[in-house]
């Protein structure tokens, strides 16, 4: 490829620099110290960071490799929740999405987050397309790019498909954790897409689920998701609306692609008490003049949603936001009866824990080439 630097795959690129890490007597090796354990040091990876540079190379972590490393639910909730506690003691930051909405459809965004120690920033870009399944394409394709946030040295490129799978499933993780009845065993899915399946994982790791409720659009989606579910040895059940789906659900995931011509069908007030909703969807399957039925509702970020013109949710009706529940100054569950909600839009903190957790695993990895 032309230009100054080259992408290649990252497992390549460790294996065959492995063996001249110390071969290299004007290179100091970069020492960080992290005081938290969930974040990683990437102290071995920092090591490497200048002599990426010097050969004109940038590391690219493809979703495969990503996969790979078989980080569990557990990881994702500490890291994301430890970073949540960094920001409020001013260790990381983030800074409110950038979204660009062309005439024809598509959805173009971008956010940016860093962290102090280990210094680490993460840029995610995404673009989601509708015309994208006519090319044989998945309709949101993405990237995060790392860099040093001190020297500004690029650190890798990550598949953003996977990072935005598993951060979004995580977030909503985090949320149950604190919103959601412990003992929840039915779980229903408004959406059977690339969300559903990392929210099924992920929800799967941390309530004892036994049923499966499914409803979409696509039969292929619908039936891989109905194999993952009998694969952990749960029970799947195709259902013919949403309705039909949510009632005596213990958990609603939705995760409808948005389209400016969908009508909303599901109603706040057909869920039973004390269900749970993870909404990753901009909301866009729920009826909002039924949101006062849900006895709490979390957004992901305050500051994020009051730059937004267009809200998720009307004010009046948000309790709090991810930080808030994290960090306790509200609890998540007042009584066993309470219908609560998670409403987000994603939060680039999730999106530079995970990027930072993966990048620390790789490293390690890279260890034994």
């Amino acid at each position: 490829m032309a230009g100054r630097s080259h992408l290649i795959e990252f497992g390549d690129y460790l294996c065959a620099h492995v063996e001249k890490r110390n071969s290299k007597p004007h290179t100091q090796p970069i020492r960080l110290i992290s005081s938290t354990p969930a974040i990683p040091s990437l102290t071995g990876a920092l090591q490497q960071l200048v002599r990426m540079n010097m050969n004109e190379t940038i590391p690219y972590v493809t979703g495969k490799m990503l996969t790979s490393l078989e980080i569990s639910t557990a990881e994702v909730i500490q890291s994301i929740e430890t970073l949540i506690r960094n920001f409020s003691n001013e260790l990381a930051w983030s800074a409110p999405k950038a979204v660009i909405l062309p005439d024809d459809g598509r959805y173009m965004m971008a956010a940016l987050a860093a962290m102090q120690d280990p210094p680490v920033l993460a840029v995610k870009s995404v673009v989601l397309n509708p015309d994208n399944p006519e090319r044989g394409l998945p309709q949101i394709n993405g990237l995060v790019t790392m860099l040093h946030s001190e020297t500004g040295l690029p650190l890798a490129i990550l598949d953003g498909n996977w990072i935005t799978a598993v951060r979004t499933a995580g977030l909503s993780a985090v949320a149950a954790r604190h919103m959601a009845w412990k003992n929840s065993s039915v779980a229903a899915f408004i959406g059977c897409g690339v969300q559903a399946l990392s929210h099924l994982k992920a929800f799967s790791d941390i309530f004892p689920l036994e049923e499966v409720r499914v409803f979409g659009r696509g039969k292929k989606n619908i039936d891989k998701l109905c194999r993952s579910a009998r694969r952990m040895s749960l029970k799947p059940t195709v259902c013919s609306s949403g309705h039909e789906a949510i009632r005596d659900a213990d958990l609603i995931v939705s995760s409808i692609t948005y389209s400016a011509s969908l009508s909303p069908f599901l109603d706040a007030n057909e869920l039973k008490p004390g269900a749970f909703a993870s909404i990753t969807d901009l909301g866009t399957p729920w009826i909002r003049d039924s949101y006062p039925a849900f006895d709490m509702i979390v957004i992901d970020d305050l500051a994020q949603e009051a730059s937004q013109p267009n809200k998720l949710v009307p004010p009046e009706y948000t309790t709090g936001d991810l930080s808030g529940l994290v960090l306790g100054e509200f609890s998540g569950r007042n009584n066993e009866h309470d219908r609560n909600a998670f409403i987000f839009r994603g939060h680039a903190l999730g999106d530079l824990a995970l990027s930072a957790l993966a990048y620390r695993k790789l490293d390690e990895r890279s260890e034994g080439c």
